[in-house]
């Protein structure tokens, strides 16, 4: 018959049940709040991206003064039909982006939301709700409408899909929805809205016709792209930026991370949720070594040596981070499900953050078990003896 040893750092910990239970609930909340943090990070930089994914193109073209989507500068259309003139340019579309303040027909409160245009003869946007429906914006007034928009915006797809007639108020102007599409919400646009140019044009009046604030362009297949892009910024005259469409989609990133607060924000959250992490399981390592030290004294008077005290805490570390994690990763995941129905913002668990945190509470929990270590050297047999 084979009996198994229970290790005693396990029978340490479990002595102290309350205490054990205060470990497990502080280092959870530690690993929910790196998660949280991490979360809305990983959102804010998905979300940030998620219009310039769809754009079909291959060159963009902005103005050297825009820094993100919800800080566009226009500038002359004539920079990209110029565009046309090089060898290996395909075609080029004209966008128009700006917010303006969207009317819920049920409650008539206001929210703002990103509204987006462009000739419905081009195919700039590969959204499956875009390129069914741009026929239908040849007709004044008409307008796509996000689906994936936040719940303030009011049920402008239920009341679609059961095949009403939906009219609402776009900057004051009476708009009619002819169409839906999925983009989703992000930390610059709580909705979208996707119209003609002409109808744009109509929504704001004082905008000229003749600047736009994103140039898309298309090269033909075999096109060497970066040699393309050298020859336009050799003759323009710096008046606009010239970009690879990943390139445009990693300075609103870099905008979102460095431009504003937030992603310090966020980053901060995470590094204060280790801490707390930390202290707790310092203390409670610490306080379980003291309360055991008569023990260790009377080991050591047996012939133990130091390094296998250090093996009994580091194993208590182990534990007190699996213990920890688990029920953290559990709440984190139905919390996920909960902000991501209640903002719109693209937020869900993924390997590469359970991974990450895990590897973090790891080290969170060795490193406390590390410093408490130092405790065991105090445990005399000559203060038992």
């Amino acid at each position: 018959m084979v009996i198994l040893a229970i290790p005693l750092a396990w029978l340490q910990l479990k002595r102290e049940k309350i205490r054990l239970l205060v470990a497990i609930a502080g280092i959870s909340f530690a690993v929910l709040l790196m998660m949280i943090q991490m979360g809305f990070r990983d959102a804010l930089f998905k979300s940030s991206v998620t219009f310039h994914e769809v754009l079909n193109t291959d060159i963009v073209l902005i103005s050297p003064q825009s820094d993100a989507l919800i800080a566009m500068k226009s500038f002359s259309r004539r920079r990209l039909y110029q565009a046309l003139g090089f060898e290996g340019v395909e075609s080029v579309s004209p966008l128009y982006v700006n917010f303006a303040f969207w009317r819920n027909p049920e409650t008539r409160k206001t929210r703002q939301l990103m509204v987006v245009g462009f000739d419905p003869a081009t195919q700039p946007i590969n959204l499956p709700g875009v390129l069914q429906n741009q026929d239908r914006l040849k007709l004044a007034d008409m307008v796509l409408f996000d689906a994936a928009s936040r719940a303030e915006f009011g049920p402008i797809g239920e009341m679609y899909n059961r095949g009403e007639t939906v009219t609402s108020e776009v900057g004051g102007r009476k708009v009619t929805v002819n169409g839906l599409f999925n983009l989703g919400a992000s930390f610059a646009a709580d909705g979208n809205l996707i119209t003609s140019d002409l109808n744009f044009l109509r929504l704001f009046s004082d905008r000229p016709a003749g600047l736009i604030d994103i140039g898309l362009i298309k090269v033909k297949p075999g096109t060497n792209i970066p040699r393309l892009m050298d020859q336009m910024r050799s003759a323009f005259p710096g008046d606009v930026r010239i970009l690879t469409k990943e390139g445009f989609a990693q300075s609103e990133k870099k905008y979102w991370e460095n431009g504003t607060a937030i992603g310090f924000i966020f980053g901060l959250g995470t590094l204060m949720g280790f801490i707390v992490g930390t202290v707790i399981v310092y203390q409670i390592l610490y306080t379980d070594v003291s309360d055991h030290l008569p023990e260790y004294a009377t080991l050591k008077a047996m012939g133990y040596k130091n390094s296998y005290f250090y093996g009994v805490v580091l194993q208590e570390s182990l534990i007190l981070c699996l213990l920890g994690y688990l029920p953290g990763f559990v709440i984190v995941t139905f919390l996920y499900m909960l902000i991501q129905s209640g903002t719109a913002l693209p937020i869900g668990m993924t390997s590469e953050r359970a991974t990450t945190v895990f590897l973090l509470t790891l080290v969170m929990c060795v490193s406390s078990g590390a410093i408490a270590m130092r405790r065991v050297q105090a445990a005399d047999p000559a203060d038992i003896f």
